[in-house]
């Protein structure tokens, strides 16, 4: 770390913002390791606060790879957002919010995994505390049932099933990674309407 990330670290510590600072160092360095690589320790020095400083927001690793998680959720739904306004909304918009989840995984590895991990960070919540990503897939779904018809539970199953499947197997070097084949596969004539 620089002497001046290290310095805008220890500013956000100071200004009361240690929990975020904690959840930004975390996310930086998921970058470049796995989940299981990361430490606590090596999360309080990227922000330059002592490793017992951690313990007052996050209790153990446990609870900090909750809140990455967490934090990447909210992520994935910005950019799930983002490319289904890009498109226009509608079909075209659901069929951009596929394969942006496809592109969050491949642009996050660590991340994706993690949130995946992580039951509690998924859909295992009360419905009135569920991720935008998840609540943003359901409103596609009812979209899309209501006009091709449908069960709007089973498209959402299915179209998470889909772009889960296809980032796990580029993840995984099952499938290549090709920009053009996620769109080809990402398409809402690949899912059946029930």
């Amino acid at each position: 770390m620089s002497t001046s990330e290290s310095e805008t670290a220890k500013k956000a510590y100071h200004h009361g913002d240690l929990r975020a600072a904690l959840i930004e160092a975390g996310l930086r360095l998921l970058e470049t390791r796995t989940a299981d690589d990361l430490s606590l320790r090596e999360v309080a020095r990227a922000v330059g606060v002592s490793a017992t400083a951690v313990y007052r927001h996050f209790p153990d690793k446990g609870a900090l790879m909750t809140a990455l998680a967490g934090e990447g959720l909210a992520r994935l739904a910005v950019a799930q957002h983002a490319a289904s306004d890009a498109a226009g909304g509608g079909v075209a918009g659901f069929n951009a919010t596929g394969a942006a989840y496809v592109r969050f995984a491949l642009a996050n590895p660590a991340l994706f995994r993690l949130i995946f991990a992580n039951p509690a960070s998924v859909d295992h919540q009360p419905h009135d505390h569920e991720d935008d990503a998840m609540t943003f897939l359901r409103a596609n779904a009812a979209m899309l049932a209501e006009g091709k018809g449908g069960d709007a539970q089973i498209i959402a199953l299915q179209a998470w099933a889909l772009v889960h499947g296809l980032s796990m197997l580029m993840l995984d070097g099952q499938v290549p990674v090709d920009d053009a084949l996620i769109d080809q596969v990402i398409t809402v004539k690949a899912l059946h309407a029930t």
